[in-house]
């Protein structure tokens, strides 16, 4: 931290929390579930924020809420922070700053490259388990949201002083390889293979899944001679087939060179480990084994080793055949990723139809001793067409990743050839891949994560309204002021002038800055990125007001000029790091 007038960390909420924390410290013996009802207010007429834990003091100590109101009020510190408290209907305590103080700490966090927002303590230790593809067939739209949204829950920890160990588990050992294998052995171009053995694999599996048919999105449960010769490679693989381990061995790099191109076009920052299923493979034979001593498995029908969670819910982890699951593959990686790195919490960014085996799988985990960590599913909807099904191509298929991107680029072009024709073309080709890609992760992330949403390139592409693109735009609106008047922001930043509210405009965009911190916090505790997205939706329209209502290079003095091109360069900047904790870019110009 650069500044030191500010609180550390600036977050607004907690510093007044902390004030009823000691008013309230001699009225009950547990004062956190009643500091918890101070929280921002939802209208300005009523203050910035509000505290309405007189009401449920009120059964506890036999008074009037009112009454209790105003005794809190009594024994509240205002200091220099706040204004003199209202009391409203049945017991609500308005609360508002002052403006003195805000101007202040606006100042104070002018020359702090972190904005103001302090490191978390205690901080914690995370193993993020997200996009998670079967690397032997094309990513598709599916893959987007665990991807988009595990690593913007990484690059928000990361920021907030949390470690973040990333984790790409992925699919490297199952049918999909077998299919690949028999389209290898069987549909091989092999002069296409040689000149671009990616596009030929791709070429391959999706020849081999179309032969498969209408079940080929669920290739271990099809039944036809194709599927079961796919089966019968996969059974050869595992069991150290000479032929087949060579063949993928040499498939890997392929098919690891092919995500991560698509990975770099995405913009998502490197995965720290990509441990596969074939990883963790030696290791199941010992798991079993163990889960076993501890009395937390049985033998099943046929001789199948299960978990009995209840009489209509099991979980198999050996097979009659001998063969392994996904439970216990995935109980391999839990007792590796404890082990290794020894994380507070481990989370995993995974679809919404998931949630009964993770439900099993922790239920497992606990049983076998992993009872002090946290394991949390962050599950999310589904993305749909405008039929309101799952996003298919117009001939019914998948929406591959690739597509996607490429498709996000050329709908970012049509949006800057329209707006900024006069921009070089190579320019424009650059802007274009940030606004079209930046789109569609927006789109994504500004939804509750929880909740299916509906697909449309219009609606994210869009000037106005909750989008990227929006705020991309009121980024470069902004920057076009320094541009304008040919002044350098640093200049603003090592000396900063003293900030002036005169106008609620002016005073409301002050608040909506210091609440950066608050607003990553809140965002953490449900793993919502929505949460910073929304933040950013009422600052941008916050300094839309403000931008509309007080003019900044024609202020009616220099001061005014000079506390009002700061809000500017402080909003600016808050709305860069915000885009870019969500993984979004953005540009000088567009």
């Amino acid at each position: 931290m650069n500044g030191g007038l500010y609180i550390d960390p600036m977050n607004l909420l907690h510093h007044i929390q902390d004030k009823f924390r000691t008013a309230l410290k001699d009225l009950v013996p547990d004062v956190e579930p009643y500091v918890a009802n101070v929280k921002a207010t939802q209208d300005p007429k009523h203050g910035d924020y509000q505290a309405n834990c007189a009401m449920p003091l009120a059964k506890v100590l036999g008074k009037k809420p009112r009454d209790i109101a105003q005794d809190i009020v009594n024994r509240l510190a205002l200091d220099d922070v706040l204004e003199k408290p209202e009391i409203a209907g049945p017991g609500f305590i308005n609360l508002r700053l002052q403006s003195a103080w805000l101007a202040k700490q606006v100042q104070a966090i002018a020359n702090d490259d972190r904005l103001g927002v302090g490191f978390v303590q205690p901080a914690r230790r995370f193993v993020i388990d997200y996009s998670s593809p079967n690397v032997a067939k094309p990513l598709h739209v599916g893959h987007v949201r665990s991807t988009i949204i595990g690593d913007a829950l990484t690059r928000i920890l990361r920021f907030l002083g949390h470690t973040v160990t990333t984790d790409n588990h992925l699919g490297d050992w199952g049918t999909q390889f077998g299919m690949l294998l028999y389209g290898y052995k069987n549909l091989l171009d092999k002069d296409a293979y040689n000149n671009d053995p990616v596009r030929e694999l791709a070429r391959v599996y999706i020849e081999v899944r179309n032969l498969i048919g209408n079940e080929g999105e669920d290739e271990d449960a099809a039944t036809n001679p194709v599927a079961d010769a796919c089966r019968a490679e996969t059974a050869k693989l595992h069991h150290g087939d000479p032929e087949n381990n060579r063949l993928w061995q040499e498939f890997m790099p392929h098919c690891l060179a092919d995500l991560h191109t698509l990975y770099d076009k995405l913009g998502v920052l490197p995965f720290d480990h990509e441990h596969g299923e074939s990883f963790y493979n030696p290791m199941l034979p010992a798991v079993v084994d163990s889960v076993m001593q501890a009395k937390i498995a049985e033998v099943g029908d046929g001789g199948a080793i299960i978990i009995r969670f209840n009489e209509n819910n099991v979980a198999l982890i050996r097979k009659r055949d001998g063969a392994f699951t996904y439970t216990t593959s995935d109980l391999a990686t839990i007792q590796y990723r404890v082990k290794e790195f020894k994380p507070d919490a481990i989370l995993y960014v995974v679809g919404f139809p998931q949630t009964q085996h993770f439900i099993n799988l922790f239920e497992a985990a606990r049983r076998w001793g992993y009872r002090d960590i946290e394991l949390t599913h962050i599950a999310f909807g589904s993305v749909k067409g405008a039929d309101g099904k799952v996003l298919r191509t117009r001939d019914g298929g998948t929406v591959e990743l690739g597509y996607l991107i490429d498709e996000a680029v050329r709908q970012g072009r049509a949006v800057v050839d329209a707006n900024s024709p006069e921009l070089p073309d190579a320019e424009r080709a650059q802007v274009a891949e940030v606004v079209g890609i930046g789109a569609v992760k927006y789109a994504d992330l500004c939804q509750n994560r929880t909740s299916d949403y509906i697909f449309s390139w219009e609606k994210m592409m869009a000037m106005e309204g909750n989008t990227g693109t929006y705020m991309q735009y009121a980024f470069v609106r902004n920057r076009g002021i320094f541009r304008k008047a040919g002044i350098d922001p640093q200049t603003l930043r090592h000396n900063p002038p003293t900030i002036t509210l005169g106008t609620p405009h002016e005073r409301a965009l002050a608040i909506q800055l210091l609440r950066f911190e608050e607003a990553l916090r809140a965002a953490i505790v449900e793993y919502q990125p929505s949460g910073v997205t929304a933040y950013l939706w009422d600052l941008a329209k916050t300094y839309s007001g403000f931008f509309q209502n007080c003019p900044v290079l024609r202020a009616e003095t220099d001061a005014l000029k000079q506390s009002r091109l700061l809000l500017c360069d402080l909003t600016a900047r808050v709305l860069q790091q915000s885009l870019q904790l969500l993984g979004i870019k953005t540009v000088e110009r567009m």
